[in-house]
């Protein structure tokens, strides 16, 4: 029997608005569209690799609101196990976001029933964990759940893989217990401030400094540019992305996540799991919204097919 993908983190309702571009400080523009979908990292992680057809739980919060059902919901009919998806006293998180017409966004989160994710309902949610083959987490629930989740992982030798988003300063307790992380550009920057002013440092720089700081595996998003994967005592890896037509990025980050955390379980070899994550990334962006857009394992095998120069290289 296959050991479960275990996401911990958020769990949010999307409110959308498309326009033609995105508005200056201070400025008021009409827009052209808008949307609720289904979101937060955690569920969207969890969505995306439950949609390409591998065992997962999600371990989160909703509110006691209307949201908070809705979310629910949305988790069990993509096939994710709700057991530790709890209603709090809280509303549901929810994240306001404006997209561009060339697929570029900015997004404003309000963590709601996610900022009340513990460490002690962690705790009640140990059996389930301590099943995982790889636990994914992000940033938008509190700090030390994230810290208490990565103890538990050391304890229980289960790879950890954190995408550090939104960025925030992390101890340096935490990265040593990291099995990956997979931080883009902008993200990079802000937890490796000093490297940054360096303007020769590029991202291998980068991808090695967390490798010194006690990271096992690095994988630098770099966007249209592909990806890079520092390793410890290995050889740098760049995998390119694929070309495709984005209209909407919101989620590109989680659906690579889960893509690669997927591929990894399946017992891939590491950049062949970039490749495939990689073609996860670039289907979901051709769509909009965040879950409604993750493909499915079909879907993928299409396009890695129809892409087999990129993906034989």
């Amino acid at each position: 029997m296959r050991k479960p993908i275990v996401v911990v983190g958020s769990i949010n309702l999307d409110l959308v608005v498309g326009a033609e571009r995105l508005p200056l400080s201070g400025e008021t523009i009409t827009g052209n569209s808008f949307a609720t979908f289904h979101g937060g990292k955690g569920a969207n992680q969890a969505v995306a690799a439950a949609k390409l057809g591998y065992p997962v739980a999600m371990v989160g919060n909703v509110g006691n609101d209307a949201f908070g059902a809705e979310l629910r919901r949305g988790l069990e009919s993509a096939g994710v196990d709700t057991e530790n998806v709890r209603a709090v006293e809280n509303s549901s998180g929810v994240a306001l976001i404006t997209t561009g017409r060339q697929g570029e966004n900015n997004i404003v989160v309000v963590p709601g029933a996610n900022g009340r994710l513990t460490p002690e309902l962690l705790e009640k949610s140990a059996g389930t964990m301590e099943r995982a083959g790889i636990l994914l987490a992000q940033l938008e629930v509190p700090l030390e759940t994230i810290e208490y989740l990565a103890e538990f992982a050391e304890r229980h030798n289960i790879p950890l893989m954190l995408d550090p988003a939104p960025a925030r300063d992390l101890p340096a307790t935490l990265l040593r217990r990291l099995s990956w992380i997979t931080p883009n550009e902008t993200e990079a920057k802000a937890l490796l401030p000093a490297d940054i002013e360096d303007q020769g440092a590029g991202p291998g720089r980068a991808a090695e400094r967390f490798v010194a700081l006690g990271v096992e595996n690095v994988i630098l998003k770099l966007g249209a540019r592909g990806c890079l994967i520092a390793q410890r005592d290995m050889p740098e890896l760049r995998v390119p992305a694929f070309s495709v037509a984005a209209i909407d990025t919101t989620a590109a980050g989680d659906a690579f996540n889960a893509g690669f955390a997927v591929a990894l379980m399946r017992g891939v070899e590491i950049e062949r799991c970039a490749v495939f994550a990689s073609a996860v990334a670039a289907i979901s962006v051709t769509r909009p919204g965040a879950q409604p857009s993750m493909p499915t394992a079909a879907e993928v095998d299409t396009f890695l097919k129809s892409h087999s120069a990129h993906f034989s290289n």
